[in-house]
Order: structure tokens, then sequence, then C-alpha cells
């Protein structure tokens, strides 16, 4: 399966994702891919939704390169356990690519997840990491960097975020994307497949 970015509004971004129950091959694969895909799009996290799976399941690489493996991370079925503190800071997402905003989150952060090798492991982050460790996890909730911003904020962003949604409406209307219902059919296959 040869993945791609999907972009806002696309309904898999919107999606509440599902636990993964095994750790196997085709999954490491799947990783592989998105680890890829997000150097090729210079991000530092990516999760499943973004790339149309319904997976519990986000990759992320704080330092953005893709030389530094030891700084990559999988976190499969992860759950933010506690948050302390709060920061605000300039967030973009590449699935609303060029669009940025300040949002604010928890400063410090505890997640339980599993790895690539389906051990679980509990983190304590701080900083860029745990900043985006609470994005991708807003991803796998169906929740978006832009649902966190004030109104004033919202509006600022509103002009680029009806372009997307044009250019969407324009690619399904030409017949390059399917319609929400069989987005939804698909996305339930996919889910009896692995959780």
């Amino acid at each position: 399966m040869k993945l791609q970015i999907v972009h806002y509004p696309h309904p898999t971004l919107r999606h509440v994702s599902k636990p993964l129950k095994r750790v196997d091959a085709d999954l490491r694969d799947l990783i592989s891919q998105m680890f890829a895909l997000m150097y090729e799009h210079e991000g530092v996290g990516l999760a499943a939704n973004q790339v149309d799976l319904p997976y519990r399941l986000f990759v992320a690489n704080p330092t953005g390169d893709p030389d530094n493996k030891e700084a990559e991370y999988a976190f499969i079925n992860p759950v933010l356990k506690a948050g302390k503190g709060q920061v605000e800071g300039d967030e973009g997402c590449l699935s609303i690519p060029g669009v940025q905003a300040p949002v604010v989150r928890k400063e410090k952060i505890t997640i339980e997840a599993y790895n690539l090798k389906g051990e679980q492991f509990v983190a304590e982050l701080d900083g860029l990491f745990a900043r985006i460790v609470q994005h991708e996890t807003d991803h796998l909730d169906g929740k978006l960097f832009i649902d966190r911003l004030s109104p004033t904020q919202a509006a600022d962003v509103r002009g680029e975020l009806e372009e997307f949604e044009i250019d969407f409406q324009s690619k399904r209307d030409c017949g390059e994307l399917p319609d929400d219902e069989a987005i939804a059919a698909r996305l339930t296959e996919l889910e009896k497949l692995r959780t």
C-alpha cells in the first residue's frame, strides 16, 4: 500500500483511531513508510490518520533529521497519562501545509505506548517533543491544531482553510476523491484487519 498525506478537510482526519492488536512485519513496513513521508515533507511527527489509516499510531523525530535514527520514535496505542504547566508555541501540520498558529499545550507530559517490538514503555517529555506528542495524539482523537485556536486566531486562518476546502471539493467533484460513505467503509474494513 502506497501511503500519502491527506489534507484538510479529508474525513479521515476527523476519525477517532482504533487501538492496534499486534505489531507485525506489515505494521513495521507502514511505520517505515510513515517516517519516509514525514521526512519528505520536512515534518517532525505524522499520525496514521494523516496517511488515511484508522490506527492508533504515530511516528516522531523531534530533530526532523532522517539521519538521526536514534531520535526516531513510533508510538503505538499511545495514551497521555499526565501533564503539567502550560506553554504557547507555533504549530503547523503536514495535513494543512503552510498554515501556522500559536497553540497552548501542556509543558510536560507523561505518555504510555508500545514500541516497534510490541513492548510497552512510559516516557516523560517536555519542550518540542511534548508538543509533538500532544499534537499527534490529538490527530488520533480526530482533532486538529486549528480546533485549539481562539476565535480571533481561527478567524486569522479562515481564508487559508477555505482554500483547502475548495480544493478538496474540486477533487471530489472530478472523481479524484471518494465520498464520505466510501471513505468510512474503507476505514471500517481496515479496522477489521488490525484492531
